[in-house]
């Protein structure tokens, strides 16, 4: 058997982390933090631990709601771990995965966690399916409203600018609208370079 690496972790500065510290005394290193079980990114020494084990290491925590704040996030770290050849021991709930029946019961764990993954996605492709049939429109909102189209074909269409109706460059209907030139190309392209003038609905 490799390192044994242990990771606590309280919600709160006021909180102490002694009693959790004791427990990982016989670690051979123990990170430590006091932040709330929000993202994982946003637990540094949880990042830190889990960069540091490696093949054969032990991985060692008091509790499962001290490593993971959802069986979703539980199982993500322990697919990680999972990656990298590390077994996972939780001393308070009996939990040791270098053993064939703590291996079952924390795979089992694992695919409950999947299970609800697959049930958030299903939800969200739902919600956002009914949105669009409701007329939702997703992504930024379009700068140029129909009116402003309009007048924009007729600043780059070649005929008015000969006419000398208004600015015919690129860069001065940047300025009059306040769009980036990037916008006026993607016009250009959605209406053929701007031959015929657009249909606004």
């Amino acid at each position: 058997m490799g390192m044994r690496v242990g990771y606590a972790r309280v919600s709160s500065l006021g909180q102490k982390l002694d009693v959790q510290l004791d427990k990982l005394s016989d670690c051979d290193r123990v990170y430590h933090e006091k932040v709330s079980a929000g993202s994982t990114k946003l637990r540094i020494e949880l990042q830190k631990a889990l960069d540091f084990v490696r093949d054969e290491a032990v991985f060692v925590v008091t509790k499962l709601d001290r490593l993971a704040r959802s069986v979703v996030d539980l199982s993500i770290i322990v697919q990680r771990l999972e990656e990298k050849r590390v077994d996972l021991v939780v001393l308070d709930q009996g939990i040791d995965t270098t053993t064939i029946y703590g291996r079952l019961q924390f795979n089992i764990l694992a695919s409950i966690g999947e299970f609800e993954r697959g049930l958030i996605r299903e939800r969200s492709r739902e919600g956002r399916e009914k949105a669009i049939a409701r007329g939702v429109q997703f992504g930024a909102k379009a700068k140029l409203g129909k009116k402003d189209i309009a007048q924009r074909w007729k600043i780059l269409n070649p005929q008015a600018a000969a006419k000398s109706l208004l600015p015919s460059t690129m860069e001065s209907a940047d300025l009059r609208f306040i769009v980036s030139t990037k916008s006026i190309a993607t016009i250009c392209a959605k209406y053929g370079a701007l031959q015929e003038e657009p249909t606004i609905r």
